[in-house]
């Protein structure tokens, strides 16, 4: 699921964060955050990652005094070639510039 991330440092504040998302008719996943250096499991901060707008999501972890991870968004995609000018759908020679039949 893309979108944003909420973290939270007790796992209750997690849960209601989540189910008040899914009340409101977002998705929302509760899932434990390993920090780098963190060896004690029991340490771990609790995430909620919803689809919800980041605004609704940032109310509910300052309420529980954590932070709003928003995720990267994607790279835009590389812009189009254009051609110059319309392709010729047949080659002109140089005596076939002008039609015959008009005269």
């Amino acid at each position: 699921m893309a979108g944003v991330r909420g973290v939270f440092f007790d796992g209750d504040d997690a849960r209601r964060a989540a189910e008040r998302l899914r009340r409101d008719g977002f998705e929302a996943e509760v899932a434990r955050q390993p920090l780098a250096g963190e060896d004690d499991d029991e340490d771990h901060p609790w995430v909620v990652v919803t689809d919800a707008p980041a605004v609704m999501l940032e109310l509910l972890v300052e309420a529980h005094e954590g932070w709003l991870e928003e995720e990267a968004a994607p790279p835009p995609p590389a812009p189009l070639v254009l051609p110059q000018a319309p392709r010729r759908l047949h080659r002109d020679t140089p005596g076939d510039r002008r039609d015959p039949r008009l005269g």
